[in-house]
């Protein structure tokens, strides 16, 4: 098996239907290159004239020493890491295909080097890391919760596990005056306003800027983001959710913070709208989850455990030792959190 250095324009032409996260996306990435402070590199897997595994990285070379990251920090992005995409439903075709990838990538990055620092968090669907341990690097899960919505006819179907009390308040939805729409890049920018506070407000930065935001919706598809707003008869604005789309899955990006209208939660409102939309659009007909986008901080978890999502681990795997355990810290200030 062949590992190579691929472009966008041929990564794109490798990615599968499904089983990739949203920044996989060549726009997404090229975005995340323009915007990190740092070189993307795209690997690709190959057997024969076929790619069977695929992993962006971002690398930034200083004189004292090599940082290498999927995702790059400080851009908000939940996920990214490898993809493996055999042409046979074999465990052990995966396996190799795996080993061969994680093996050819860190032979070329050198991170058997003491001055390089590695750390990557994988996709969901990225379920075994351990080429990465046998290659001296250390492992780690981190949670989400993904709500099930294959096989929803409508919005009651897909609220049928959620909380008495979560799903009282989305019905409530029904008899309020207040207008759920979806608008385009400026509602994100005020959206992205409501992230700045509410992480101010617990002495953190958002993470992300507001360059970057406008970048990646600007360069998107249309079909990969959508801005839901929540107004009051008078066109106020009371609160909104950034969601995005890969093709499996929609993900509660940013947004959502708290506000109440006629005493319901606006918040509430928004996921349902969202929900809705997923289960009754022919356009989204390929997404079947909602991925709430970390489960990983105990005073949103509560919050979030109402929807009943599947509670669905991913691995962070990094380099191991003293140097990275210094690293982290300074890393966890600028890459925000999974929460």
């Amino acid at each position: 098996m062949d590992i190579e250095r691929l472009d966008l324009a041929a990564w794109d032409d490798a990615l599968p239907a499904r089983g990739f996260d949203v920044f996989h996306d060549p726009d997404a990435l090229a975005v995340l290159d323009a915007h990190a402070d740092s070189e993307l590199r795209l690997y690709g897997a190959f057997k024969g004239q076929q790619v069977v595994g695929l992993l962006p990285v971002f690398v930034d070379d200083k004189p004292v020493g090599r940082t290498i990251f999927s995702p790059p920090p400080g851009l908000g992005v939940p996920r990214l890491g490898p993809i493996i995409n055999p042409n046979s439903p074999k465990q052990r075709k995966w396996e190799r295909i795996n080993a061969a990838l994680a093996e050819g990538v860190l032979e070329d990055l050198e991170t058997d080097r003491r001055s390089t620092l590695f750390r990557m968090t994988c996709p969901l669907e990225y379920t075994d890391p351990r080429p990465y341990v046998w290659n001296d690097l250390a492992a780690e899960p981190s949670f989400t919760y993904v709500v099930d919505l294959e096989n929803c006819a409508d919005v009651e179907d897909a609220m049928a596990g959620f909380s008495k009390s979560l799903r009282n308040e989305m019905r409530r939805y029904d008899d309020l005056d207040l207008s759920i729409e979806t608008e385009g890049i400026d509602a994100a920018l005020r959206v992205y306003d409501d992230v700045v506070t509410q992480y101010e407000e617990y002495d953190d930065t958002a993470p992300m800027s507001r360059p970057f935001l406008r970048d990646l919706l600007s360069s998107l598809d249309d079909d990969r983001w959508r801005v839901y707003v929540a107004r009051t008869p008078d066109g106020e604005y009371k609160s909104g959710i950034i969601t995005l789309f890969s093709n499996d899955l929609a993900y509660y990006w940013q947004g959502g913070v708290t506000a109440s209208y006629d005493h319901v939660s606006v918040n509430n409102c928004l996921h349902r709208v969202i929900l809705e939309d997923i289960v009754t659009e022919p356009a989204l007909e390929s997404i079947t989850g909602y991925d709430l986008v970390g489960a990983n901080t105990e005073r949103l978890c509560e919050y979030k455990g109402k929807f009943n999502g599947e509670l669905r681990p991913y691995y962070t795997v990094e380099s191991a030792g003293l140097e990275m355990t210094l690293a982290k810290s300074a890393y966890e200030r600028v890459a925000g959190s999974l929460k």
